[in-house]
């Protein structure tokens, strides 16, 4: 049945949009159309904009509320959500082929998770301290809520990325207008209605699905205090320079280009699940996989073997089906631009020993065959550009050393692994991979740990009490007690 929505939820209402035209959710696997909602406007934007600042400037409003009670909203957000929990997968594994056992663990369980975690973190954390002072007399320092925020959310972990901003945002006492990504909207109107039922106060959370003119009309607007976006680097480096401009501030979680460094103690056999988990996870579509394998030349053939192994045993197929263990990318578009980068690696001489082209056996859906590509040098384009899609590239070292430059010479730095059997020699190679994030023998993000890259990987940090942090303000008050 085909999902229609005529309505935007803004200022705690379902309104008109000013518009007429509609987004249509297509998904990855049927191409089938699966339902429309409203394509938002600039006067849309206005709109929630204004329902933001006005329920963030008001006397009386979430801002000045106490933390203990904006964490019960929270709480009944998270409930609502989790009422909604298995249409919310199925929805997102619809549109973006994610496979439904990871929506079910990431996009099921993410949100209220974060939101419950943030719940507590706003109980729990002073927002005002006294410091004695050096000159006499103390300061009151105080942490305010950083005012409207701009949520810029894409569609690969559409719900989880959404309440990486959304929960820390509320806990500080932030007002939200969430720009969901047009491949994913069909959830954004599940959450507006559990927003709905949570009794969220009106403007707390507003969400507007548009493309891209609109989502840099949204980033440069004179109601925004702040903006947080996950994205490509390139589009963050658009927001980035509009918000410098404006002396904004900005988070920024980027792209990725990681690496997977196997040490030569390791034994792979033995984690396969966890392999595949860093590097192929969502179809290759994640920004933090490792894509890059390094390994060490003495055991080179070995490593391309496993990694040609677990690509070659995945099941690949109808992503709502639980033993789906790759799905299609999100679009046309996107696994044309996934192709020509496959293209790159072979035109550039780097083997293919596995994959390569698209599953015979399907031939509807926008599928790429998980790929391994073998005698790979860390300056081909596959090496070096974010792909992401299910491709990797082996690359050989000699030694620690020189793994580890190998792992250095990219312009990102957002996640990484070390496989070893000695997890303290791992972590003392990993101290030296300059990235923000990195695993020994495996990974992933936790809530309660800052996440985010360095160089064009992002700026800021999310998750973690400095996830909070990034929604407030400090206020010195300089107290005279003499």
């Amino acid at each position: 049945m085909s999902l229609r929505y005529e309505k935007l939820y803004i200022g705690g209402q379902w309104v008109r949009p000013h518009g007429s035209d509609v987004i249509t959710a297509v998904s990855a696997s049927t191409e089938q159309e699966l339902g429309s909602v409203p394509l938002g406007v600039e006067a849309d934007i206005d709109d929630a904009v204004t329902a933001a600042r006005n329920a963030f400037d008001e006397p009386r409003g979430w801002a000045t509320w106490e933390p203990a009670k904006r964490a019960e909203v929270m709480e009944r957000l998270a409930d609502a959500i989790d009422a909604r929990k298995d249409e919310m997968v199925r929805r997102i594994s619809s549109q973006n082929g994610m496979p439904i056992v990871i929506a079910e663990q990431l996009e099921g369980g993410f949100p209220s998770m974060l939101l419950r975690y943030y719940a507590g973190l706003a109980r729990q954390a002073a927002t005002e301290e006294e410091r004695p002072g050096l000159l006499g007399g103390t300061t009151l320092v105080r942490r305010r809520p950083v005012g409207v925020v701009a949520a810029i959310v894409p569609w690969n972990f559409p719900q989880a990325l959404t309440f990486f901003k959304v929960a820390p945002a509320m806990a500080a006492g932030c007002t939200v207008v969430v720009k969901p990504s047009p491949e994913t909207v069909l959830d954004t109107f599940l959450l507006a209605e559990a927003a709905e039922e949570a009794g969220v106060p009106a403007g707390v959370l507003s969400f507007v699905p548009a493309g891209r003119e609109v989502g840099a009309y949204l980033v440069s607007h004179p109601g925004v205090d702040k903006v947080a976006f996950t994205g490509s680097t390139a589009a963050g480096r658009s927001i980035a320079e509009a918000c410098g401009k404006l002396l904004r501030p900005v988070t920024l979680e980027l792209g990725g280009k990681s690496a997977v460094i196997v040490l030569d103690d390791a034994d792979l056999s033995t984690s396969i699940e966890q392999l595949f988990a860093t590097s192929f996870i969502n179809n290759g579509q994640t920004c933090y996989l490792g894509s890059r394998i390094l390994a060490p030349r003495a055991k080179y053939d070995q490593v391309v073997d496993v990694f040609s192994g677990l690509a070659s045993g995945v099941a690949i197929g109808d992503p709502l089906e639980p033993t789906t263990q790759i799905g299609p990318m999100v679009s046309a578009r996107h696994r044309e631009r996934v192709e020509s980068y496959i293209a790159k690696g072979k035109a550039e001489g780097a083997r293919v020993t596995v994959g390569g082209g698209r599953p015979e056996h399907l031939d509807r859906g926008w599928y790429v065959q998980p790929t391994v590509f073998a005698d790979v040098d860390n300056n081909f384009t596959i090496a070096q550009e974010e792909i992401f899609g299910p491709v990797l590239s082996v690359i050989a070292y000699d030694d620690v050393d020189h793994a580890i430059r190998i792992a250095n010479d990219s312009d990102y730095g957002l996640g990484g692994s070390v496989w070893t059997a000695d997890p303290e020699r791992g972590a003392e190679v990993a101290k030296r991979v300059h990235t923000g994030t990195i695993g020994i023998n495996a990974y992933l993000p936790d809530p309660t740990a800052p996440f985010g890259g360095v160089k064009a990987s992002g700026l800021g940090r999310e998750l973690g009490p400095e996830g909070l942090a990034a929604y407030q303000q400090l206020q010195s008050v300089y107290l005279d007690r003499s």
